[in-house]
């Protein structure tokens, strides 16, 4: 049976797993410089390794309120997807799992909203669901604009 690994992190209360094949690295928060003029849900950029990277306030993206991160909180999940490297900031970690594909069902019809659109899916876990993220959604600075014009 097909299995699938996902990086699971907090957000604002709830439990986030992101595609391992999608996830660079996890590090802690770096120096962030701010961008002027960026839209709310830009923090700034960071410096990996000499490799400038967008930092996005995920919680900001799902539009789950303000965030309440700030630099020196949270980590970064540095994800890569067809090319584009970004940082998203979290509230915390957790642990690479792994589900069954059979298992995997698609978004609580209880989400509304930006959220629900950027999710892949959901694994139920004993108590509660890992909230599965689409990646390329989450990357994707057009889906804004694009889904409010509709």
């Amino acid at each position: 049976m097909a299995k699938r690994q996902f990086c699971t992190f907090f957000l604002g209360g709830f439990y986030f797993g992101i595609d391992v094949q999608h996830v660079q690295e996890v590090i802690h928060p770096q120096k962030m410089t701010r961008v002027p003029l960026a839209p709310s849900d830009i923090c700034g950029l960071i410096n990996l390794r000499g490799q400038i990277l967008t930092v996005i306030d995920l919680q900001q993206r799902l539009e789950m309120g303000n965030s309440a991160i700030n630099e020196a909180q949270g980590f970064n999940i540095v994800v890569c997807s067809n090319d584009e490297i970004v940082s998203l900031l979290v509230d915390d970690v957790g642990d690479v799992l792994e589900f069954p594909e059979n298992t995997f069902q698609l978004p609580p019809a209880t989400l509304k909203g930006r959220m629900r659109q950027m999710l892949a899916g959901a694994y139920p876990l004993k108590e509660g669901f890992v909230l599965v993220l689409d990646t390329e959604k989450i990357l994707d600075v057009n889906f804004k604009s694009v889904n409010r014009e509709q």
